[in-house]
């Protein structure tokens, strides 16, 4: 089979920190690849590892079947990245930055006119293209970045937390616009994000890291089911302190939390549920409202996160 990424055992350390430890990724091409980790857990570092910018200190990757120390010119003129800065030079416009951009990359007038045309019709911002960037907002700098990171169709593009600092309308603007380029492109995208609702939104398959350590790859389905408990939540009143006590003592409940009339009680996977209801009648709750639901990505994140403190 043959991947847009593949790493073994990828490793990189500075002094006597590790900053990638023995990572084993193999994405698929076509794919939105979410990489999901806090701060200083090896998400930016990889990505320079994979473009060739850093060395390893030991393991191996393949980008696009391109070894990124050998092949790194390959590897960058087949790539397309948004890292910390956005590139753009804020004084031109929108279409002057991507004809730039054209440019070093050696487009024909002709090409270059009709890619950049192309781009801004996909992102939404075509009407807008003889404004001057600067007077943009940041979500639209952003959508801009990913059209002069895509200006020369590369088959691979890494996005470094491209919606940090948005607000809620315009990362969904931006998601939306991300899966199009996407569905009408065929590029493979290795997103590192902060943002669990995001990537249960947009990947296909995420991985988890950190201080330097994979911890899990997978669909967020997957995640959520080998890492989040499944949940009831019971809205009602007289969820007095006895009652959380003899929940907690339940054979299947893993914890209960109580929020003035509402309490979440999270099951272990698979446990049937319907002992619950009339367990808390006969403790005299008044019940008014039972949801069933499945733990988020968010949830399976922070359980992770949490296992790796013990």
């Amino acid at each position: 089979m043959s991947y847009a990424i593949q790493t073994t055992n990828l490793s990189r350390s500075f002094n006597q920190v590790k900053a990638v430890d023995q990572v084993s990724l193999e994405i698929l091409p076509g794919t939105i690849f979410g990489f999901l980790g806090p701060n200083g857990s090896g998400k930016t570092t990889t990505i320079r590892l994979l473009l060739g910018l850093l060395e390893p200190s030991a393991g191996s990757s393949r980008v696009l079947s391109f070894d990124p120390i050998k092949d790194g010119q390959k590897v960058r003129e087949n790539c397309g990245a948004l890292l910390e800065h956005t590139g753009l030079y804020e004084r031109l416009s929108a279409e002057d930055n991507l004809d730039f951009y054209g440019r070093v990359w050696h487009l024909s007038t002709a090409d270059r006119k009709a890619r950049i045309k192309e781009l801004l019709d996909k992102m939404g911002l075509f009407d807008r293209r003889n404004e001057i960037v600067k007077g943009w907002s940041r979500g639209m700098k952003q959508k801009l970045a990913v059209a002069r990171a895509m200006i020369h169709r590369p088959k691979v593009i890494f996005l470094d937390e491209p919606t940090a600092g948005l607000d809620p309308v315009a990362s969904a603007a931006f998601r939306e616009d991300l899966l199009n380029l996407v569905h009408n492109t065929g590029v493979t995208v290795f997103l590192t994000t902060h943002n669990l609702n995001e990537a249960e939104k947009v990947c296909q398959q995420v991985g988890v890291i950190r201080s330097g350590k994979l911890l899990m790859v997978g669909s967020p389905d997957k995640l959520r089911l080998e890492k989040g408990n499944a949940f009831i939540e019971v809205v009602g009143s007289g969820f007095s302190d006895a009652v959380i006590h003899s929940l907690n003592q339940l054979r299947g409940v893993e914890s209960v939390a109580r929020n003035d009339q509402h309490i979440r009680i999270n099951v272990t996977e698979g446990v049937d549920t319907g002992f619950l209801v009339p367990f808390l009648v006969q403790q005299g709750v008044k019940i008014e409202e039972v949801r069933k639901g499945q733990a988020s990505l968010e949830d399976a994140f922070l359980t992770m996160m949490e296992e790796g403190n013990d």
